[in-house]
C-alpha cells in the first residue's frame, strides 16, 4: 500500500492533532488561506523546504511525511526553561511540538531517539558553557552521576534545573560554571532526581 500523498499526509496530522490549516497558514508567515489552498488545490504544487520544516516541525512528524528528504526523527521539546539561574520551574513534563533531528547526529552522540529531548536553558548561570535561550539536548538514559561529573538536567527540591554535577562524599556537589553564580552546593542525593546529561547544545548567532 503505498503512502499517502504529502497533502493527504498534512491535512490528517492537523486534523489528528485539532490544529487548523489557517494556523498552520500563520506558523509559516503566509496568508491565512495558503496552507488551505495548498491541501484543497496544490498549489503550490510543492511546499518550499523552508515551510514544509516549519510545518513539521509544529506538528511533530517527521519531515518525510510532507515530501521531504528522509531520516529526519522527531525528539520531544519542552516548552519550558531549565532553569540556570537562582530560579527555576517546577514542572518538565508535558511535551510541546517536537523537534525533528538529524539521526546521525543522534548517532554520533550515542543517545537514543526515544530518551533524547530538547530544552530550553533560563538564566545565566551557566555561562560560559550555556548561555541563556540555548536548546540542549538531553539523553534520560544518562542519569549516573560518574566520578568525572558532568553538566545534567535535574530536579532539585522540585525544581528543575541544569546544573554541573559532581559526586561527593555525603551526596552531589551541584554547581554553577559562572563564578558570580550561587552554588547550591553538596546537596544529599535525596533531594535530587537527575533528568538525564547534557549532550548537545545548540544556540542562534
Amino acid at each position: 500500500m503505498l503512502p499517502p500523498d504529502p497533502r493527504t499526509a498534512l491535512a490528517a496530522a492537523a486534523a489528528a492533532q485539532g490544529v487548523s490549516l489557517m494556523r498552520l497558514s500563520r506558523v509559516i508567515g503566509r496568508n491565512d488561506a495558503y496552507v488551505q489552498q495548498y491541501v484543497a488545490r496544490g498549489s503550490p504544487r510543492v511546499l518550499p523546504e523552508r515551510e514544509r520544516r516549519l510545518i513539521a516541525d509544529y506538528l511533530g512528524i517527521e519531515d518525510e511525511v510532507l515530501g521531504g528528504p528522509p531520516g529526519l526523527r522527531a525528539v520531544a521539546r519542552f516548552d519550558v526553561a531549565a532553569s540556570a539561574g537562582p530560579g527555576g520551574v517546577a514542572e518538565i513534563d508535558v511535551p510541546e511540538h517536537p523537534r525533528l533531528v538529524d539521526p546521525a547526529m543522534l548517532a554520533m552522540l550515542g543517545v537514543a531517539g526515544d530518551a533524547a529531548s530538547m530544552i530550553r536553558v533560563a538564566g545565566a548561570s551557566m555561562a560560559p558553557t550555556l548561555l541563556d535561550g540555548d536548546d540542549i539536548l538531553v539523553d534520560s538514559a544518562r542519569r549516573d552521576v560518574s566520578a568525572g561529573g558532568g553538566v545534567f538536567v535535574l530536579r532539585l527540591d522540585g525544581v528543575v534545573m541544569v546544573k554541573r554535577v559532581a559526586p561527593a562524599p555525603g551526596g552531589l556537589h551541584v554547581s554553577s560554571d559562572n563564578p558570580d553564580a550561587p552554588d547550591p552546593g553538596i546537596v544529599a542525593r535525596a533531594r535530587v532526581r537527575v533528568i538525564g546529561r547534557v549532550v548537545w547544545v545548540g544556540r542562534a548567532l
